[in-house]
């Protein structure tokens, strides 16, 4: 079960718990309408949502980030990509071969993001999908073709030649390479309150019935 007790409550927001029911998420517990979801993990740390590693791994440690985590994320983009700035030292490959040499930062989801829908950009529009959600973005000038790409694999490494700063679903730890991301598919079972929506925003724009998130 789901209670949106949270910050943000995007987990819940996904899997279709109404975020400003708290009370009523509880009906989950005796009437609840059962699914199977997928998790995922890294060095074999489970996550629901996302593990970010770059500037938002970066930007996660800072003591100032749950106050201010806009002021955070930009201060640490430009200590990260600014002049004289280190490259991430990061590879890793596309499932179709390509690689990526020292991006600026690499998130990588529990199902894809709905990067391609405005109204529900940020949220996923399956959780049962048995994919990675892998987005990477170089820093400004460093590619010459479009400076982020976004795919989806069961399964990714990430190598590195020290300990990644990492954000997993928001908390800061220290991954040690390689990194190897993998989906567990429906390894989870969740129950949702049956007068919740039972789906995320973006899934709901194109189901029957539903008006536009």
């Amino acid at each position: 079960m789901c209670v949106p007790a949270g910050t943000r409550n995007h987990f819940a927001l996904d899997v279709g718990v109404d975020r400003h029911d708290l009370t009523g998420a509880l009906d989950a517990f005796t009437g609840g309408v059962e699914r199977r979801i997928d998790a995922a993990e890294v060095n074999g740390r489970m996550f629901l949502n996302n593990v970010s590693l770059g500037i938002y791994g970066d930007a996660v440690r800072s003591p100032a980030y749950r106050d201010a985590k806009a002021r955070t994320l930009l201060e640490t983009a430009a200590e990260v990509m600014g002049p004289g700035a280190g490259e991430l030292a990061l590879d890793l490959v596309h499932e179709l071969g390509h690689e990526y040499r020292h991006p600026a930062i690499v998130l990588v989801s529990n199902n894809p993001y709905a990067l391609d829908r405005p109204l529900a950009r940020g949220t996923r529009p399956a959780l049962d999908s048995g994919q990675l959600g892998i987005v990477v973005l170089d820093a400004p000038g460093d590619s010459p073709h479009s400076p982020g790409r976004a795919w989806a694999a069961p399964r990714l490494e990430v190598n590195a030649p020290a300990p990644v700063h990492a954000g997993v679903d928001g908390e800061a730890v220290d991954l040690d390479p390689p990194l190897r991301f993998a989906s567990r598919p429906a390894s989870l079972r969740v129950r949702i309150s049956p007068r919740h929506p039972g789906a995320s925003p973006s899934a709901r724009l194109h189901l029957p019935g539903y008006p536009p998130a």
